[in-house]
This record gives C-alpha cells, structure tokens and sequence, in this order.
C-alpha cells in the first residue's frame, strides 16, 4: 500500500485492508459489549459526587416555575437563553454540578479542550459579544463562556445548583410537572425540558480487581489536583516522584496524556485501541480579523461547516479543520469517480478509496513521528476513520517519544487485572504509584442508568419503559404520552455529531417557539400525537444513510461496542434522511411558521 502525498494517488489492495481492519476488528469483539463497563459504585460512588463543590444549604423549594430544565450545560443554557429571548422569564435550571457548564464543569483535566472549532463550538457567540482567543479554546475558557451565558440571560437567578432531580412525574390532572430533587425539592413545572447531554455520567471498566489497588486513583471527570498539584493551567508538581497508569486512549485522554508525560517521573499508557490523531494546528483569533465579521455570521459559519461536513459544497471553507477536510476528500472523490451516477456501489467504492488514502495519511503520521517502531506500529488505527470519533492533536504522538512514556498495547484485549500495586497485562505487571481512569461516560445503556433518575409520564408509564426498544420522538424533542416535555440533543435531528452544539442552538430556538406560542394561545397542555410520531420515526427508519452501518468497525461506543446493531440501536442514534442542513432548514421553516404540525395545543377548561 502507497500514498503519494503530493498527488494524493493512492496504490492500495483494498482486499488486504479489509482483511486487516476486520482482523483488528474481532481482536477487540467482546461479548458482553456494553456490558463491560460498570457505574461507579462502592469505593468508586464519590466519583458522582462535586470535588469543587461544597454545597450551600437552603430551605427546599416548593413553588411554580414556567420551564424546568434539567441540566445546566450548552445544551440547558442556549434553551434557558432563548426562553429568556421570547419573552418567558420563570425559568429555572436544575444542575447537579456546583455552577453551570455542564461536561466543561466537571472536565478540568489538563490539556481539556475543544475539539470542533470554537467558532462554531461556542453558541452564542453574537449574542454575548465573545471572542474566542484561539481556534480551539482550552476548557476553562469555555466554561467561562457558559457562565457568560447564564449571567448575560439572567439564568443564575432562579437556578438550583448542587442539585440532582430524583424524579418526573406528570400530574394529568392539573397539568404540570412536579419534579423532585436529592434537596428536597418539589416544585411544579408547566413544562419541562431536558438538557442532560449524551456524555456526562461517568463509567468505568469492569476489569477484574477494579477496586483492588491501594493507590489513589480517579476519573478524567472528577481530576484530583489534591493529588497531581498544579491546575488546569499550571505543572502538576506533585507527580514528580510518581508512577502513573492511565487506562483509556479516547479524546480525552488523547488530550490529558501529554501534561501527564510533562509532569510524572514514569507515565504507562494502557491502550486497548489506538485513535485517529491527525494534526490540529491550533492558533490565535485575530481581534483586528474578528471584528470586520458582519452580523449573522456565526449562523454562516454554522451553514457552512454542516454543508461542508456532511458532503455538500460551499464557495468557501470557512472553518478548514480536520472534520471539512475529511468529509471533501470524500466527496470530491465520488463526484470525480461517479459523477452524476448514482451507482451505491460505485458511491460507496470511491467512499473507500477517499477514507483509505486518509487513514493511510494518519498512520504514515505516526511513522514519521514516532521515532520507536515496535511503539510508532501499535498507535496505528486500523479502521475507517469515522468508526470512532477522529482525533486532532500536535502532541499526543510526540509524547512517546519521551523516555519516561510507555505505551502497554494490550493487543485488542484490554487490561487483564488490576491488584493492589498496580496493573496486569499480557501476564506482565505494572507497579503504579496512582491509577487514572479514562474510560468515558454512559452510551447505549437505559435511559433510566443514563440520566440517574426517572421520568414518569401518562398512565404511569416511565421513558426507559417508552424507548425500551429505541427512541419514539418527533424531531428528537416531543415524546407522545409526555406533554409538555421536551428532549434536547440530536439523535432523530440533526445527528450532526462532528459540533453537538449546532443540534442544542436549534433545539433551545425551537422549544422556546412552543412554549410561546402555547402562552400566546393559553395551551395548557402541548403534545406530539401519536400519528405524528411514529409518521416521523418511520421517516428516520426509510434513512439508507443511517449510522452505525459499518459492520468492519472497530468496537466504540459508535457503533454500540460491535454488538448487534438492531433496530433499537439504530433508532437511538439516527437522524434526518436528508442530513443536517436540510434538518436545520426544515425545522426552521416549521417553528416559524405558526403551524407547530404534528403537534396538539389543548386548553383545558377554567374553573367557573
């Protein structure tokens, strides 16, 4: 197999490949598929506790509010924005973390940061005045832009922090939400919108003897700085003397392993499958440059990375990362190949070729970086670059090139066992003076483990109970038999997983459009009808592009760790036929067209 750069030809038996993508493949096929991670239970429970946090006491609430919007991330802030926006104010946000920010809370490892454009990442950057500092901002950045958000739209006013919803439960008689809370709480809600995020319950690896080791160890989610010293920002100066083993090489570890090799007299690597790491080159915004942008610019650049990123064609690459390169390789190499032909084989053909000459790129990278062999061959992925999540980063291949980094490749199997002293792997012992976790968060499990708590609607009938084989919604956001209840993020929407923020912007615009329009008709009760639910769910099933359909992909939580792909999973994760422009296109077009289609607006009878 040959690439040459300058022309980008590429030589490949595309057989062999294959071959070898699905040998690495079935090395990594567990059986119990998500079932191998745990909840963080026992000696692991603090890790669902604040570390940065002592909450406040207060006197439990028992009032009304408008909305309630469970979680305090992008995702609850951009739709507490808009409700502010439209002219709805009793809104309250209810965050377990103690401020808002979400994963940009709880994540404050070193090295956290973006890895989609902040340009287009941050949400609402017009409407706050904010000018991100670099392309890809660090986290602490970030989550100072959502505090910037809740403070400019006056979401700290009525929030609850430090506080975890318990429970939902529709009251049918009267109409509302009554939502409880591990404070105490119970309020009531004419509507209530859920903004929890698809990555914020942390998991762990159920290798044997997880809670044998004497150390310290912790999750990325909850960093022990008590431990390492230092800060996001600053060397961890008590890692000197210490033997650390971080187990997990996924974005955030692609991320944290550098400082740590900075900073620990030995760092092991314990990886079971390598990323993709392809360059970020990262950069400062140009003041001088920002501020010639015109209004509406951020909705442009949105518009165009989603056209670019999913196959379109735009005059201009506004954004130019890793995401938009990938996607017009692919694209340039259908139209060059196919033509106006809609041949699936050939589409899918020059798709291969496209996605082969790629990840050939990104290995013949880490032979040109890393300078060991034996290390530089067992950091090459070996599968199509979208069967996990890419990765961009100008240090993480570098980093082993450190003496004192030692990648332990476990061949596809993971870690064997973990005692008091350290890590097994392959019969070999690995004597470790702290232990790190990153194993990332809940995908693919019940509703119920996903969010830490239950929702109950009509009849008594729970949510994990409603999508117990997939998610039943219209556009992601309404469920029949929960009125006035809203689903905020972007599976059966958008789906454009490359900048999660794009699907929570248009899910806030678009809750906020209901909620006034049922104010402005004095709807008590608003909901999806049945027909119009399953008209749509049976839209997204007809989607030959769907996600997840590779079936030579490596185990991930992408494709539901290579287990069986049915229709429940595919439900869970599947978006509009058409993709995500025609998506924003379409949901825009209904919000602001004062039909709301699908759904029903039922004014209940006053009292005389």
């Amino acid at each position: 197999m040959t690439v040459n750069a300058a022309n980008s030809e590429l030589t490949v038996d595309r057989t062999a490949l294959r071959a070898k993508y699905r040998e690495e493949r079935d090395k990594r096929i567990r059986p119990d598929g998500n079932a191998q991670y745990i909840e963080p239970i026992g000696k692991f429970a603090h890790l669902l506790e604040d570390p940065y946090v002592t909450p406040a006491p207060r006197d439990p609430m028992h009032d009304d509010v408008t909305v309630a919007i469970v979680g305090g991330g992008f995702g609850g802030l951009v739709t507490g924005a808009h409700l502010k926006l439209a002219g709805i104010d009793n809104v309250r946000i209810v965050e377990g973390g103690g401020d808002v920010g979400g994963a940009w809370y709880w994540n404050r490892y070193p090295g956290a940061m973006c890895d989609t454009a902040a340009m287009i990442y941050l949400p609402m950057l017009e409407e706050t005045g904010h000018m991100p500092s670099q392309k890809y901002t660090m986290a602490p950045e970030i989550w100072e832009h959502a505090q910037r958000i809740a403070t400019q739209f006056g979401l700290y006013d009525n929030a609850l922090l430090s506080t975890e919803v318990t429970a939902l439960r529709w009251d049918d008689a009267n109409a509302r939400w009554v939502v409880t809370t591990n404070r105490g709480d119970e309020f009531r809600a004419r509507f209530v919108a859920m903004g929890t995020g698809p990555l914020h319950r942390p998991k762990l690896p159920g290798i044997p003897g997880l809670d044998a080791f004497a150390g310290p160890c912790f999750h990325t989610s909850r960093w022990d700085y008590d431990l390492t010293g230092g800060s996001p920002t600053t060397p961890m100066n008590k890692l000197a003397p210490l033997r650390v083993g971080i187990i997990g090489t996924g974005a955030t570890a692609i991320q944290c392993i550098p400082p740590l090799a900075r900073d620990a007299r030995e760092l092991f690597v314990f990886q079971r499958t390598p990323s993709s790491i392809d360059e970020r080159n990262n950069h400062a915004i140009d003041p001088e440059w920002f501020a010639t942008l015109e209004p509406g610019w951020q909705r442009e650049w949105l518009f165009n990375f989603a056209t670019l990123q999913t196959g379109g064609f735009a005059d201009e690459d506004l954004v130019k990362d890793g995401w938009t390169d990938i996607a017009q390789r692919i694209r340039d190499r259908i139209v060059a190949d196919v033509g106006e032909s809609f041949d699936m084989a050939a589409i899918e053909g020059a798709f291969q070729d496209s996605d082969d000459e790629k990840m050939t790129e990104i290995r013949a990278r880490v032979d040109a970086i890393v300078a060991e062999p034996a290390t530089a061959a067992a950091l090459k992925p070996w599968y199509q670059q979208l069967c996990k999540r890419p990765c961009f980063h100008d240090e993480y291949l570098q980093t082993f090139n450190r003496p004192n980094v030692h990648l332990v490749d476990t061949e596809g199997q993971g870690v064997e066992r973990i005692d008091e002293t350290g890590v097994w792997v392959g019969g070999a012992h690995y004597e470790l003076d702290c232990l790190i976790f990153a194993s990332g968060f809940e995908v693919g499990t019940n509703y119920r483990r996903r969010s830490g708590y239950e929702t109950v609607g009509r009849d008594g009938v729970t949510l994990t109970e409603r999508w117990a084989d997939g998610l039943q919604t219209l556009h992601g956001l309404h469920v029949h038999g929960f009125p006035n209840l809203f689903i905020v993020g972007p599976s059966q929407g958008a789906n454009l997983i490359s900048n999660i923020t794009s699907n929570l912007v248009e899910s806030g615009r678009t809750i906020a459009a209901v909620v006034a329009y049922a104010g402005a008709v004095d709807a008590d009760v608003v909901e999806v009808t049945e027909v119009a639910e399953a008209d749509w769910v049976a839209l997204l099933e007809g989607n030959p592009r769907a996600f997840m359909g590779n079936p030579d992909c490596t185990p991930g939580y992408y494709n539901n760790e290579g287990g069986p792909i049915g229709r429940r999973e595919r439900l869970n994760v599947s978006g509009y036929p058409l993709g995500p422009v025609a998506f924003f296109e379409f949901i825009d077009a209904w919000r602001t067209s004062g039909d709301f289609e699908g759904l029903e607006f039922r004014v209940r009878p006053k009292p005389l």
